[in-house]
């Protein structure tokens, strides 16, 4: 049986199932009906439009959403949630002075939850996962990308990926798998760096090709963490194995990481909490999303992006959570919006197209109708409670608006 959503306030489309990005100005002006209707068969949007086109015929059950918006569910292009431990010890010391960069250099950070993880069974992160992503689903998330890098060894990236294999199976979403195992330099290797690349590109990749466990190679690319140099020689060799690059960039300091990423063609440049005209342009000539993730910069109280900057140049701007155990412990993509509004100045319509649209163009999802809900595109979408406008989402920060989430055309 058909469904058909009457009386919808603001039936968010964001684009047409020939585009798959929006970027610059045109990030301002997703497609949007007012007071508009949006028909569903099984898994699929069926056709949607204004009430005074409708006409439902008697096989069709009505759901009348009065007051209420309808947007496609978000694409989180950036998480790490396979993880063992939480971090609040490290939070306390943040709150007493401690930087990110000073953290990690006692053993902290990555390193920390890289030991704790070797610990655990892959049963026990699996579940764990499988809650957390479970979480993110209900608060509206439709797509995601989850990475490895807290395993820091053959055996533990292994066992990582094999934890988002079976999410993959698990659940009604999209998952995309990236391999992080160029997450930090672990302290057995801290005086030999290219004896753990080495590790890297002859055993860890073989083996991950062989079991097909990525989709994606990423490297850490910023002050502290790996070289423009050693990411280059990482890249290279991912993508002998087919794997495309999405790559941490300047989040602790201006890199290089977004001149490398470009070189390499990556799909994605994520954090960028540090540029410069020079990153701009270069993005500006490419076609990689700038990827922005303010919910780390908020808990790290370091600088946020500069998306006025990117989307005055006519750039593709995604954002995510980054949700992960250190510098980024939400899956909560409402409030990513928030902060992308409050802080970073995006408009609410700008803020949208980024969690939708273009963060399933960062995982290559919205050619295939993810992050937009035009026809024939999968029936993932989220109602809101009764509100004023699209604006409330942001505007209430502390608050969940979303009342409903529909996978592939079901209720959850």
């Amino acid at each position: 049986m058909q469904k058909v959503f009457t009386n919808i306030k603001e039936l968010y489309i964001i684009a047409d199932s020939q585009t798959h990005k929006l970027q610059g100005k045109a990030m301002q002006s997703p497609i949007c009906i007012k007071n508009g209707y949006l028909r569903v068969e099984g898994s699929k949007v069926k056709e949607y439009g204004s009430m005074q086109e409708l006409e439902v015929n008697e096989f069709e059950e009505v759901i009348n959403v009065s007051g209420k918006i309808i947007f496609p569910t978000f694409c989180d292009s950036h998480t790490h949630i396979v993880y063992a431990r939480t971090r609040e010890n490290e939070f306390v010391d943040r709150i007493k002075g401690l930087t990110y960069q000073e953290i990690a250099a006692k053993g902290g950070g990555i390193l920390n939850s890289a030991i704790h993880l070797q610990q655990t069974s892959e049963k026990t992160l699996y579940e764990e996962a499988f809650s957390r992503l479970q979480s993110m689903i209900q608060k509206g998330t439709g797509a995601v990308e989850i990475k490895s890098g807290y395993g820091l060894s053959v055996e533990s990236e292994l066992k990582m990926l094999r934890v988002i294999a079976r999410l993959k199976e698990a659940v009604d979403i999209p998952v995309k798998a990236t391999f992080l195992g160029a997450h930090a330099i672990p302290l057995e290797y801290k005086n030999n760096r290219n004896k753990y690349i080495e590790l890297i590109v002859n055993e860890m990749l073989p083996n991950i090709a062989a079991e097909k466990l990525a989709d994606y190679i990423d490297v850490f690319c910023d002050e502290g963490f790996f070289t423009v140099d050693e990411t280059d020689t990482i890249l290279s060799a991912g993508a002998k194995y087919g794997l495309k690059p999405k790559i941490h960039a300047n989040e602790l300091a201006n890199s290089g990481g977004i001149q490398i990423g470009v070189k390499h063609k990556a799909i994605s440049v994520d954090h960028l909490e540090h540029t410069g005209d020079a990153e701009l342009e270069c993005l500006l000539h490419s076609n990689t999303v700038a990827t922005l993730l303010p919910s780390t910069a908020f808990f790290l109280r370091i600088n946020y992006p500069n998306a006025r900057a990117m989307i005055e140049k006519n750039l593709c701007v995604a954002l995510a959570t980054d949700f992960n155990p250190g510098s980024s412990p939400s899956g909560n993509m409402s409030f990513v919006m928030s902060l992308a509004c409050i802080q970073m100045r995006m408009l609410p319509e700008e803020a949208l197209t980024a969690c939708t649209l273009n963060g399933a163009h960062a995982i290559e999802l919205s050619a295939q109708g993810y992050g937009k809900l035009a026809t024939n595109s999968t029936a993932n979408f989220v109602i809101t409670r009764p509100c004023s406008g699209l604006a409330c989402i942001p505007y209430h920060f502390g608050d969940n608006l979303i009342e409903q989430v529909w996978i592939q055309g079901r209720k959850i």
